[in-house]
């Protein structure tokens, strides 16, 4: 099949797409960055919108930065730029561990960082990396702009906090100190797809102690989040394999889990509990 017709517009400056937007959203205007969820779903009819706004084109939006303790990602960056290793330091060595799970080489060429937390899908690998890390969302519209917390962004099942006459122009995500372990595991039926439950971890070592630990799931629930049952119990206690099966335990308890026809809901908790605790101990 083909797409329904709609009309093309290849914005250069970012005050201009915000205003296509705001005139545009209400007409089911959408942003076109990467495309790999929204062209799909166009030529199968799936979506229909009446107008495109491809933001490829405002070089504002390329490339990452970093501010302080912030690492600052554009909308227009894509996956394979996290494979380049330009990215320093233990958050550069995470991302890149993160972004081989990604589906294939070609996709990851073209799809974008920020496309993927806009389209807010469970199985996605970079909204459980922002929904770990704490991370920010720059939302930005002709009204302003707004920076929404991870944990206030991601609402239901692919459905966020994002106005329709917003677009994220960045992601911001906190810069991991040296000492920092982190650990991911994702378990998939075939190398590429769609993730059916992931665990990402970091914490660090005080006096050979677990201080300051995050324990994040995607896929197994609606939204991606911080599993805060299993950072207590975490905290303050040696690693050992018998701490991370108690982590990965606590977590399995604590997820409410998507259930399909291919993962019933108690398959997808058998994956977190394993997953959290093999998560860890790559960490260690």
């Amino acid at each position: 099949m083909k797409p329904a017709p709609f009309a093309y517009h290849a914005p250069t400056q970012l005050q201009d797409a915000l205003n296509l937007l705001a005139d545009l959203a209400p007409q089911d205007g959408r942003i076109l960055a990467g495309g790999q969820t929204l062209i799909p779903t166009m030529a199968f009819r799936l979506a229909r919108p009446a107008h495109l706004i491809d933001i490829n084109g405002i070089r504002k939006l390329e490339g990452v930065s970093v501010a302080g303790d912030r690492l600052r990602i554009g909308a227009c960056t894509r996956h394979a730029f996290f494979e380049s290793g330009e990215i320093a330091g233990r958050l550069g060595d995470l991302l890149r561990k993160v972004v081989r799970f990604i589906a294939h080489y070609p996709i990851r060429q073209r799809g974008t960082f920020c496309g993927s937390i806009a389209n807010a899908d469970p199985s996605s690998e970079w909204c459980c990396v922002t929904a770990t890390l704490d991370g920010n969302i720059i939302a930005e519209s002709a009204r302003g702009t707004r920076r929404i917390a991870a944990k206030d962004f991601y609402q239901a099942l692919m459905t966020t906090a994002l106005h329709d006459d917003e677009l994220i122009t960045a992601v911001e995500l906190p810069v991991l100190s040296h000492d920092t372990r982190t650990g991911f595991c994702e378990f998939s039926r075939r190398a590429g797809d769609f993730a059916i439950a992931m665990a990402l971890v970091t914490y660090r070592l005080e006096r050979s102690c677990v201080t300051g630990a995050h324990v994040g799931l995607g896929g197994a629930e609606a939204v991606p989040r911080r599993i805060l049952e299993a950072e207590e119990i975490l905290n303050g206690k040696a690693p050992t394999p018998e701490l991370f099966a108690a982590a990965g335990a606590a977590a399995a308890a604590a997820v409410e889990p998507i259930d399909d026809n291919n993962n019933p809901s108690e398959y997808r908790r058998a994956l977190v509990r394993t997953l959290v605790a093999r998560a860890l101990a790559s960490a260690a």
